[in-house]
């Protein structure tokens, strides 16, 4: 096995372009969701008076914005108001783990692998916990989306990973 790992100059396997773009769209994911952590934290209570006050002006708004903004809305806003502090904690947790796991990924270290996706699933497991389902719920589902599609490219990269 470790004939295997000793390689020359020559045959030591380098960084693949996949790789590289992918670890790079990670750290600026975690950069923007580390500000918007931030962001969601300190904004928590003024977000949630914005939802109860325009709950007052819901009677004359079209159907298909009643539908975005019922009284779900107004319980998922009191929620992360009340949960903000370990939310913005699993979120920076979440941050850490994706940044270490993809820095070890770039030494195509296999273990950055698990330790990414570890990061990428705490803040949607603290969502869940914390907020409840009717966050994944209608247009904010999106968020859903850019994880799902980076754990099938990061998985379909793991081939490049050596050690």
């Amino acid at each position: 096995m470790t004939d295997q790992l000793n390689f020359s100059e020559e045959d030591k396997p380098t960084l693949g372009t996949g790789l590289n773009v992918l670890t790079i769209l990670t750290f600026v994911g975690c950069g923007i969701l580390l500000i918007s952590s931030i962001y969601s934290f300190v904004s928590a209570e003024k977000s949630y008076d914005a939802i109860v006050k325009a709950q007052d002006n819901m009677a004359n708004a079209p159907g298909w914005v009643k539908g975005m903004m019922g009284p779900e809305m107004v319980e998922m806003a009191k929620k992360t108001m009340e949960n903000k502090i370990p939310i913005l904690l699993l979120n920076l947790v979440g941050v850490a783990l994706c940044t270490y796991g993809a820095m070890e990924m770039r030494k195509l270290k296999k273990q950055g692998f698990i330790i990414w996706l570890a990061g990428e699933v705490v803040p949607i497991i603290a969502s869940f916990l914390f907020i409840g389902i009717g966050v994944f719920k209608g247009f904010s589902s999106i968020i859903l989306l850019f994880p799902i599609i980076f754990i099938i490219l990061y998985a379909v990269q793991r081939k490049n990973l050596v050690y």
